[in-house]
């Protein structure tokens, strides 16, 4: 409870003053019966009319109370709740941003969704619940039990028969209930995440005609989470027959039992009344608390998987950063011996003793076929992930000795996967520097052969891309991604595989913007077209993680085998489409 101590400070007024409302209900509930009780047994059978106003006007003033007190215990128990789920909501969106691509790699993209979403919106449901029961619920029970051994010693006894049962019972269900909410979010976590991909690539569905496999794989995870559903909820269903037929047995019994005494005279009508209703307040109380425990059993599934997040340890941090003020100046990159596994402990090793250096100003070129490892290794220099073994140096300083913030602004990356984001086109270039001028913006995108295309719109720079830029081509995704990276003025510029969407003409004017505006860049290229990277200072071949020939194109050419098959096998398809 330590970690949720700092999200119920700031509103602890409204933690105190919901359940400390909810006792003027329970005062009002506990003496209403007695006073009606008074009004039958004193003002109906001696028919005294100003008793029965007196007596009625109490009431009234209780029932005030009452109504005021539930209205200030829903409002106070609202507020401190969304205010307490909204806090935490926020940490733990926060916590996620902080993970590195490693922790991310631990969930699916919907788990988490469902984490920040249905487990928060159940915590906020189980606090709201239990601050207005808190004192209600047992404050009842007492009250009615008190009420009901002044007015009848004996009578009350038949409830104390009835309440261990009813534990017994209540104790059983929650039992059962708690695995089972536990296996209902993760099949959540299924349907969410099986949402989230179906609608991130329904180009890609329609494209294969694929909708009907869809429609039938989320009918399967649908209808998984509809079992699971009805599983957890019989548990729920069965605490309303319990408490009702206990609540309606308890009664016929005491109404059996009080009627005899009426008849013999040891005991009034209205007391009978008055001790009908505390029974029921006595049982309804159980099972507002039945309710609120088996909801909390249901919270503490979802407390469980946001402990999961908050607790997971960040492989990645700025902790052991030894010269936090270090920024990147020169560009400068060197791996000696690296080697790199996604799974430290038993992991294969994806890279394998890579050595290379790249000057300030040069341009590397990475080439090699589909899982040789050319992502992985440029993502070691902006520290997305860490070395397994080796190290990697920029500006000759081990990137674990910067700042995670200042590695990073000085390194610009063009991902695999072009990502643009809802909003405008200047908004999104914005993300490579949010105090560029419009005429920095331009800039940006004339060196990405971008600016042409964007003034082709109506609305230019303003135009909107909507989620994910669905509006563009996939080469214009490109440039727009290039221009954002060119617009943070990196010492060091990684692209990796960005421009395979763009006509080689249009590359090839990309290249030539590079030349000359970022001349003084480190430029790290990789690429399936060797034209791509023909030109680069030194170009890495990579094979299964290993580099198996380095050298310019000519150096290549001359003497790696692997090099010269991918050039002319690329070369004889080119004359064939020419062809």
């Amino acid at each position: 409870m330590k970690r949720y101590e700092k999200y119920i400070k700031p509103y602890m007024a409204s933690f105190i003053l919901a359940p400390l409302c909810m006792l003027t209900e329970v005062l009002g509930e506990i003496m209403l019966p007695k006073l009606m009780s008074m009004i039958i047994n004193h003002g109906v059978d001696q028919r005294d009319m100003s008793y029965i106003i007196g007596v009625g006007a109490v009431m009234v003033v209780f029932a005030t109370l009452m109504a005021v007190g539930g209205v200030g215990g829903a409002y106070f128990s609202s507020k401190a709740s969304i205010c307490f789920t909204s806090d935490l909501r926020a940490d733990l969106f926060a916590k996620v941003q902080k993970f590195s691509f490693q922790n991310i790699d631990q969930y699916s993209t919907g788990s988490l969704v469902t984490r920040l979403t249905n487990d928060i919106q159940q915590v906020q449901h189980v606090t709201m619940m239990g601050l207005r029961m808190m004192f209600r619920a047992p404050g009842m029970l007492i009250g009615a039990l008190i009420m009901a051994f002044v007015m009848n010693k004996k009578l009350a006894f038949v409830i104390l028969v009835v309440i261990p049962f009813l534990t017994l019972a209540i104790f059983l269900i929650l039992k059962t209930a708690f695995p089972r909410f536990t296996v209902m979010q993760k099949k959540l976590d299924r349907l969410n995440s099986g949402i989230q991909e179906a609608l991130t690539n329904v180009r890609v569905v329609k494209s294969f005609v694929r909708e009907d496999f869809e429609e039938e794989k989320f009918k399967k995870t649908n209808l998984d989470l509809k079992e699971s559903s009805l599983n957890a909820m019989k548990v729920v269903i069965m605490t309303m027959p319990v408490m009702t037929l206990a609540m309606n047995i308890t009664t016929l019994a005491v109404v059996w039992y009080g009627g005899n005494m009426i008849i013999g005279g040891t005991m009034l009508v209205g007391d009978l009344t008055a001790f009908t209703t505390y029974i029921v307040q006595i049982l309804m109380s159980l099972m507002m608390v039945s309710m609120v425990f088996l909801q909390s059993s249901r919270a503490m599934a979802s407390i469980r998987r946001i402990n999961e997040v908050m607790d997971t340890k960040i492989d990645l941090t700025d902790d052991d950063s030894s010269r936090k003020d270090l920024a990147v100046e020169k560009g400068e990159v060197e791996f000696q011996d690296v080697s790199f596994s996604y799974h430290r402990e038993a992991g294969a090793k994806v890279l394998s003793h890579i050595s290379f250096k790249a000057k300030p100003g040069q341009t590397i070129g990475i080439i090699g076929a589909t899982g040789s490892g050319k992502t992985s290794l440029v993502q070691l220099i902006p520290r997305l992930y860490d070395v397994t073994e080796g190290r990697v140096l920029v500006d000759g300083v081990d990137v674990r000795e910067y700042s995670l913030t200042n590695l990073r602004e000085g390194v610009g990356m063009v991902l695999q996967k072009n990502v643009l984001f809802s909003g405008t086109i200047e908004e999104n270039l914005r993300w490579g520097d949010e105090n560029a001028s419009a005429g920095d913006l331009e800039q940006a995108a004339e060196s990405a052969q971008a600016h042409g295309f964007i003034s082709s719109f109506s609305e230019g720079y303003q135009k909107d891309l909507g989620q994910g830029g669905v509006n563009v081509s996939g080469g214009q995704k490109q440039r727009l991604c290039i221009a954002r990276a060119l617009l943070k003025k990196p010492k060091i510029l990684i692209l990796d595989d960005s421009t395979s969407a763009v006509d080689t003409a249009t590359e090839a004017r990309i290249r030539e913007c590079f030349s000359t505006t970022l001349k003084d860049t480190t430029k790290i290229i990789i690429a399936q077209r060797i034209s791509s990277v023909e030109e680069a200072d030194q170009i890495l071949v990579l094979d299964e993680g290993r580099i198996i020939g380095a050298g310019s194109h000519k150096e290549l050419m001359a003497g790696c085998q692997a090099y010269q098959e991918i050039y002319y096998s690329q070369r004889d398809r080119e004359k064939e489409v020419s062809a």
